[in-house]
């Protein structure tokens, strides 16, 4: 496929929060008690026992709250995804390029190339569905009982992913050719990676 791509260097402010602070950070932060097993009581119900492992993410066994970092300061401040990172970046001194756009201009250069991206989006879409209806059956098969249980990583994967997962879908679904073109992009390769996984498991 030929697509012309400006240069993708600069990270939005999201990329910064999530290559760099953990949900466990922002909650010791805004002055939740964690312990050593990494339970906390949860802060979105009326928690009389700690019920949410955090660490990376959180993983609520009482509510079913889950997510990241900023999913947490999202939830705990009823703030937005994109001021939820930027509090995050200015309480932790992260600097982020507040002129970042996600989803520069792309244009495609031939027909053709409109053809080839619809023949890929297409197939990446199907990989993508296949993928995310495997996490969520991971999820619920490989839930650990209690939270003593040692979290097996196909449970934690399912977490990791499903938003991510869910997010891109929408992308190929909904955005315009520039986004589009910009998920195939940069994250072209991490689905043909996705793909052969998913066969050597079936």
């Amino acid at each position: 496929m030929s697509i012309k791509s400006p240069n993708f260097k600069k990270e939005s402010v999201f990329d910064i929060v999530k290559s760099n602070i953990s949900a466990r950070q922002v909650a010791d932060r805004y002055g939740i008690t964690i312990n050593h097993n990494g339970m906390c009581l949860c802060p979105f119900h009326n928690d009389k026992h700690p019920s949410m492992k955090i660490d990376k993410r959180f993983y609520c066994f009482g509510c079913g709250k889950k997510g990241d970092a900023i999913d947490f300061v999202s939830d705990y401040f009823h703030l937005n995804a994109k001021n939820s990172a930027i509090k995050i970046c200015e309480d932790f001194g992260l600097s982020f390029d507040t002129n970042y756009h996600a989803s520069p201009k792309i244009k495609l250069r031939s027909k053709s190339d409109e053809q080839i991206l619809y023949e890929t989006e297409k197939h990446i879409f199907l990989v993508l569905t296949d993928y995310l209806q495997l996490l969520k059956k991971w999820k619920t098969e490989y839930a650990p009982k209690d939270e003593n249980d040692e979290w097996h990583p196909y449970f934690c994967e399912a977490l990791e992913e499903i938003d991510h997962v869910e997010y891109w879908l929408d992308t190929l679904l909904y955005g315009n050719i520039s986004d589009r073109a910009f998920f195939i992009t940069n994250y072209g390769r991490k689905v043909i990676t996705i793909e052969k996984r998913m066969e050597q498991l079936r």
